[in-house]
């Protein structure tokens, strides 16, 4: 059996207590922080829609699943690129949902200066 808790309150905490209390041996119990909220995900996504529709990179317009790797690549989460039956790159490996709050807060904050510096004009869900 695989559980799942939050710890978000007493309660929670105290059925993790417990858990781990009865936890046969050879459990494992992994902790992580909290990923990326979902105001943060969507604020992202607005963004790379901004910035798709206004900027080339390479001479091309890009999607924003590209845009999306290529910013994670430059706040230096681990993306590969490979290589299309066109012969073009397209972006694989990557997930912005595994961020944590404070990583996602990292790669929004480094969108909106390198978009600020290249004139990109955000959209109010961008800006929200």
């Amino acid at each position: 059996m695989a559980a799942t808790v939050r710890l978000i309150n007493p309660e929670t905490r105290a059925r993790a207590k417990h858990w781990i209390g009865v936890a046969e041996d050879g459990v494992s119990v992994i902790f992580t922080k909290p990923t990326r909220t979902n105001q943060q995900n969507s604020k992202l996504w607005a963004m790379l829609n901004d910035v798709s529709k206004q900027k080339e990179l390479g001479g091309q317009k890009r999607d924003r699943e590209y845009w999306k790797a290529v910013f994670m690549k430059a706040c230096e989460h681990e993306v590969t690129f490979a290589i299309g039956l066109d012969g073009d790159p397209f972006p694989m490996g990557f997930r912005s949902s595994r961020l944590s709050v404070s990583q996602m807060a990292d790669l929004i904050t480094f969108i909106i200066q390198w978009g600020d510096e290249q004139g990109v004009v955000w959209s109010d869900e961008a800006k929200a």
